[in-house]
């Protein structure tokens, strides 16, 4: 029988705080599933977990140059994480999965080097630059092109419940499970609420909050909920069903200081120059033609 876990269950066994559970499960290395208003983690999961510590190269902290990510999670930046760790470069980045709006203000204020971001603006019909524009007057940046990659419904496979677009989402029958406030999916979603005049009241479960994409799927996956607005390759992964809706662009932003300058430029040299992108290529969901695209430079 597969036993659930408490976050301070998964805290007395990792030997850290329960903080570091919770920001484990925010950051989507730990997959977690909700019942009620309580978080609760399948031993499976921790086992997989544990197994991936216990593989895990070594690092040496004092022979890398860390960058630190903030931004919206997606498995490209996962994808992109482990790459950079791969090349024993003496380069790392750290990584917070915190929402594009957030990663965003934390680039405004200097919390961290690089941003993920994919946020439409509403006015424009443009992705990400209106705010950037707005808020990088004086400081120096790079806005790079990641990916152009599919947003969309994902639901159990076969598609009991009918659910082909947004007005599907308020059927009596239907429980959705959506994004945190401050995340670019959760701003579409809301953006096109507003636009079919569809009030958020009338769909079941739009105040159920998930950290990330595979979170969402899973709660789809383990039958506590049918519908989530998402991208293909959390629907893949878990074997659902996708309902494609929309293609968004996903951009890094790269906020250079003196401190950083150097790291940063080291980044964007291994993006344009290696074989990354290449790496990239046949991901379903994801439009990687436009990657490493110079889009916005303000030096």
């Amino acid at each position: 029988m597969n036993e659930n876990y408490t976050p301070d269950e998964v805290a007395q066994i990792f030997k850290i705080s329960k903080h570091t559970v919770y920001e484990m499960i925010k950051r989507g290395e730990l997959r977690a599933f909700k019942v009620g208003n309580k978080m609760r983690i399948e031993q499976e999961e921790v086992n997989r977990y544990k197994q991936s510590m216990e593989t895990a190269p070594k690092q040496q902290p004092s022979m890398t140059n860390t960058i630190h990510l903030a931004g919206s999670h997606d498995f490209l930046v996962e994808h992109l994480v482990k790459y950079v760790a791969q090349q024993n470069i003496g380069l790392s980045i750290q990584p917070t999965y915190i929402g594009s709006l957030e990663g965003l203000m934390m680039l405004y204020r200097n919390l961290c080097d690089v941003a993920t971001v994919h946020l439409l603006d509403p006015a424009s019909k443009e992705y990400n630059l209106p705010f950037i524009k707005q808020l990088f007057i004086h400081e120096p940046i790079t806005v790079m092109r990641f990916a152009a990659r599919e947003q969309g419904l994902i639901v159990t496979k076969g598609n009991p419940k009918d659910i082909h677009g947004f007005k599907d989402l308020t059927k009596d029958d239907v429980i959705f499970v959506n994004r945190q406030k401050g995340s670019g999916t959760r701003f579409l979603l809301d953006y096109y609420l507003a636009e079919e005049k569809i009030d958020p009241a009338t769909i079941t479960g739009y105040d159920n909050e998930e950290w990330n994409h595979l979170s969402t799927a899973s709660l789809i996956s383990g039958g506590k909920a049918d519908v989530a607005l998402g991208i293909q390759s959390a629907a893949d992964q878990l074997g659902l069903d996708f309902i494609p809706l929309l293609k968004e662009e996903f951009d890094l932003i790269f906020r250079f200081t003196e401190q950083n300058k150097l790291v940063l430029q080291q980044l964007i040299d291994l993006l344009e120059f290696t074989s990354f992108k290449d790496s990239l290529e046949n991901k379903a969901g994801y439009d990687v033609s436009e990657f490493g695209k110079i889009i916005y430079e303000h030096r």
